[in-house]
């Protein structure tokens, strides 16, 4: 939120938008859905999707074209582990943290990316090229352990392979 200092003592807060495209992305959402909580998370999804991560002020702004409390909209964005309440990098590193995947030492590839990216899990690089992030499961059991890169999917990653599945990010 930007502020202007007009007087000693004197603060205005610079009111926060969303842009037109967002809202009337928002609004045709509102059709297909019976009440405006049940559009919340589309709501979420399309605001991050223009802006990459979901501040106080979009959970504000929302809150008004859907008529319903902030307190709602911040519970649905702080269920979803999809929606990011802190920007993000460009690219949204997952590694799987379920038991298969664990069994199959994905402690050594969180290991790995953490030490390439010099970041711990749930961080950002500085050049905000990455974020690292734990997931209960990838969806690929069969093939663990599972990394994704935004919507892409690296199965039976070694700590061999991370080097080579990172420099097509760079």
């Amino acid at each position: 939120m930007k502020i202007n200092k007009i007087k000693q003592n004197t603060i205005i807060f610079q009111q926060f938008q969303l842009s037109e495209i967002e809202i009337k992305e928002i609004e045709k959402e509102k059709k297909k859905y019976k009440t405006n909580k049940a559009v919340s998370i589309e709501a979420l999804k399309i605001v991050q999707k223009y802006r990459g991560w979901i501040s106080t002020n979009s959970i504000h702004a929302i809150s008004k074209i859907l008529n319903i409390s902030s307190n709602e909209i911040e519970e649905v964005a702080t269920f979803y582990s999809q929606i990011f309440r802190k920007p993000v990098g460009n690219y949204i590193i997952r590694y799987c943290d379920s038991i298969v995947c664990y069994i199959n030492n994905v402690q050594k590839i969180k290991s790995c990316l953490e030490e390439i990216l010099k970041i711990k899990s749930g961080e950002t690089t500085k050049n905000k090229r990455f974020t690292l992030l734990p997931t209960c499961c990838l969806g690929f059991c069969d093939k663990s352990p599972v990394i994704s890169i935004n919507s892409y999917y690296y199965p039976q990653v070694t700590v061999e392979s991370i080097i080579f599945i990172l420099e097509q990010y760079s």
